[in-house]
């Protein structure tokens, strides 16, 4: 009974699917030019929609004097009417770093725009920001207390009522009950009891069922991912119906675009030794249908994350698993890539052999990896004499491409050096389809990725970068928090 009351009173606490779009990991981070200004920004989207997003903004470059911000829905159609935008506050001892926050109203593709102003003029700075429920809030403990007592006090007081009318009622004042009136008083107690309790149990039901709408509706999850081997090396992949999506695709193009000159964006990860990774880009073969004939692999249970970018800058990761047999085939090529690791170890390393001889080098500073902290990460490519090389190559228009993996799966995130979001969707963001990046500055034997952890644990980071035409992948341990 009181199970079924504190079901009945309490917010059920709806936990965030397990595969979403960068899994884990929903700050995003951001790295750009705001016209003379060089700025690094961070948005941390809210657990709820309609929710609060957090934004901070580093000022790199420029003495920047004032930023306002505002939050812009791409999604759909009617881009709306933004709002005024907010002017953000320095954040003390620190005059080149700003804080502000914005309202997102609905889930979908946003852009939070950002208007410098300074010494050196006026720049703009538009950031792709995916925004979805991931979980409710439960009702505070206080409230609760509050409210299943009244209930209680609620409850004995209509059956009493109940007990006394039946057994009194009838009575002339001041005569006393006989046992007639104490039979039927027991009986209104015992049926008004029942009636109660079954009041409860259905409003009970009516709150699950409500709850289970709710969550269907507007918790976000990813399209199911369903993988299988034919032939014994083609793997096809059928990105399955999501309801999320569905209820939204009047309003929303499902329509998928190219990020880095890809559909999707496939890895495959064996666990739990993390020894063995694959970045691929299959093909699409048909309505969400995907295939590619796998390179060389070794037999084992591997986790697959699926990167997709729609039309309207939405990104999703789908999570699958699949279990391979060895597979006897070439060395991936073109894009495509691959890395022979030892098993995850809990110890942080910080150096990382190349098949060519050379290494990678984490140029990691003393002070710990903390949760939700923007981090630089910086690595160095050393060829076999431990000198800095000179022939890094864009891999796929970047310098480089970085994945950060939890011990336990649960954080996946593809990070480039410009940030976390996805490329393709800076266009959609930023009303620039020509948009491209000079990576003329960028091929130094360095490559930097801005990252917050979002979450204490172990992780592994798969850094890739291109020289002569191969792909090369620096395979890195680390422990955040305590």
């Amino acid at each position: 009974m009181r199970k079924t009351v504190c079901r009945w009173l309490w917010v059920l606490v709806l936990l965030p699917s397990a595969a979403r779009a960068h899994v884990g990991s929903p700050d995003v981070y951001y790295e750009g030019e705001a016209g003379p200004y060089h700025l690094l920004m961070t948005v941390r989207p809210p657990a709820m929609i309609p929710g609060v997003a957090e934004v901070e903004v580093q000022a790199t470059s420029g003495n920047v004097i004032r930023i306002s911000i505002v939050p812009v829905y791409v999604t759909g159609k009617d881009q709306g009417y933004p709002p005024a935008p907010d002017v953000m506050q320095a954040v003390a001892g620190s005059p080149q770093t700003f804080t502000g926050k914005v309202w997102l109203m609905e889930s979908g593709s946003w852009q939070v725009r950002a208007t410098v102003d300074g010494a050196q003029g006026t720049g703009d700075l538009a950031v792709p920001v995916a925004a979805f429920a991931r979980r409710t809030l439960p009702m505070q403990k206080t409230l609760g207390a509050l409210l299943f007592g009244l209930m209680i006090f609620l409850s004995l007081g209509m059956v009493s009522i109940a007990w006394a009318a039946a057994r009194e009622g009838s009575l002339e004042p001041g005569a006393a009950p006989g046992s007639r009136n104490f039979r039927a008083g027991r009986i209104a107690f015992i049926v008004s009891a029942v009636l109660v309790v079954g009041i409860l149990f259905l409003g009970n039901s009516w709150w699950n069922s409500e709850a289970s709408t709710q969550r269907q509706d507007m918790l976000y999850k990813a399209p199911p991912l369903e993988a299988s081997l034919e032939d014994g090396r083609h793997l096809v992949l059928q990105m399955e119906s999501s309801y999320w999506h569905e209820r939204r695709k009047n309003a929303w193009s499902m329509k998928l675009i190219p990020d880095h000159g890809h559909l999707m964006h496939l890895f495959l990860l064996r666990v739990p030794a993390m020894d063995r990774f694959y970045h691929l880009h299959p093909d699409e073969v048909g309505d969400r249908t995907f295939a590619l004939n796998l390179p060389a692999m070794d037999a084992g249970h591997y986790r697959i994350f699926a990167d997709v970018v729609r039309e309207t800058g939405f990104p999703d990761t789908m999570v699958s698993d699949i279990d391979l047999p060895q597979i006897a085939g070439q060395p991936p090529s073109g894009d495509d890539s691959e890395v022979s690791a030892t098993a995850f170890s809990d110890r942080s390393t910080q150096v990382s052999p190349l098949p060519d001889g050379g290494r990678m080098v984490w140029e990691q500073d003393s002070s710990p990896l903390a949760i939700g902290k923007l981090t630089w990460f910086r690595f160095k490519v050393e060829d076999e004499d431990g000198k800095p090389v000179s022939d890094l190559e864009p891999y796929m228009g970047m310098a480089g491409h970085a994945v950060f993996v939890r011990s336990d799966e649960s954080v996946f995130a593809h990070i480039h050096p410009a940030g976390s979001v996805p490329m393709a969707a800076l266009p959609v963001a930023q009303n620039d389809s020509a948009m491209k990046h000079d990576m003329a500055t960028l091929m130094s034997p360095e490559v930097s990725f801005p990252y917050g952890f979002p979450q204490a644990g172990n992780y592994r980071l798969f850094v890739q970068v291109k020289r002569g035409e191969k792909i090369e992948t620096g395979v890195f341990d680390t422990r955040v928090g305590p």
